[in-house]
């Protein structure tokens, strides 16, 4: 039997569990996969700790995997094209990652790049989606110089990939006192830049007389926010990923992958987010690897904001 991890309730992550189950043999339009990694996210926590609209339990956990092609279900052509058993692939915008094996609509299962081992491709599309987003919602553009708070942190990570693949500027803020955040925002094409007290002034220097044409928010402090209100004139350039509050108090964007607009973008942007990754023009840094049954660990461990690249389960 396979085994899957499950929120059985809303609350926190010491309520999952971790369970044999049987799969379900794909049927139309869907395929099943034996998964090698899943992505660890935030977000796969953040969903369940409490009742949310629409959600009904018991919930499987995670949203992205990386694995091989067990059997395919009548009429299911995969989002990348035609699939065979045996194929190595990922799948994002499914639900029930952390398991050993998994049913899945064909559409949402591509051609894993080669260019990533499992680890790293289980970690792709989230981030990456999210990313590609929010460069379309402020409409950046080649030339730009942008300023990008939380720079080194997953979401960060592939925005300056992304936006150097642009000609895209990107001055990145990281701790102060972080310099393998640094080290990571300058080795992706960004200059990097101390957030704290001057943090506004730190950034025009960097810009060097340069404009800050739009703003990206990963990290929702404040001061983040503040310095971006500050610097960025047209406030439909400014989003954030984590503060729907000040977005809406302030005037500026907020974009969530749960928004029904935010949903049907990010899945058009799956392919060109794997076609990056597979000309090696973005790169998934992976900190550490758990086995499944450490899933619980694995997500505390994320859940500190400060891991340093993503984390993956391996069964």
């Amino acid at each position: 039997m396979a085994r899957r991890w499950t929120a059985p309730a809303p609350g926190p992550v010491d309520t999952w569990t971790f369970d044999e189950v049987d799969v379900s043999p794909p049927g139309p339009g869907e395929v099943t996969v034996r998964v090698h990694a899943a992505g660890v996210n935030p977000a796969d926590a953040k969903h369940v700790a409490r009742a949310r609209p629409g959600a009904t339990f018991p919930v499987p956990i995670g949203y992205e995997l990386s694995g091989e092609v067990l059997a395919i279900g009548p009429d299911a052509i995969g989002g990348s094209g035609e699939l065979a058993v045996g194929d190595e692939v990922v799948a994002f915008r499914v639900q029930g990652a952390y398991a050993t094996e998994i049913t899945v609509p064909a559409r949402d299962v591509f051609a894993k790049p080669s260019t990533l081992s499992h680890p790293e491709a289980a970690n792709l599309l989230l981030a990456g989606t999210t990313a590609a987003e929010m460069i379309q919602v402020t409409r950046v553009a080649a030339g730009d110089t942008v300023l990008l708070h939380a720079a080194s942190g997953a979401v960060g990570v592939s925005l300056l990939q992304q936006a150097r693949d642009l000609g895209v500027r990107v001055i990145g803020t990281v701790g102060p006192d972080a310099a393998d955040s640094a080290a990571r925002v300058h080795r992706y094409g960004g200059i990097p830049v101390a957030y704290g007290d001057g943090l506004r002034e730190r950034v025009e220097e960097a810009a060097d007389g340069a404009p800050i044409a739009a703003a990206w928010d990963a990290v929702g402090t404040d001061e983040a926010i503040d310095v971006s209100l500050a610097l960025v004139s047209d406030r439909d350039r400014i989003v954030t990923i984590v503060d729907p509050e000040r977005a809406k108090s302030d005037g500026f964007l907020w974009i969530a992958g749960a928004r029904p607009e935010s949903a049907r973008f990010r899945d058009i942007a799956r392919a060109r987010v794997l076609e990056l990754a597979a000309s090696g023009a973005l790169e998934v840094p992976v900190a550490r690897t758990y086995p499944l049954a450490d899933a619980v660990e694995a997500v505390r461990f994320v859940m500190t904001g400060h891991p340093g690249g993503k984390v993956a389960l391996v069964p």
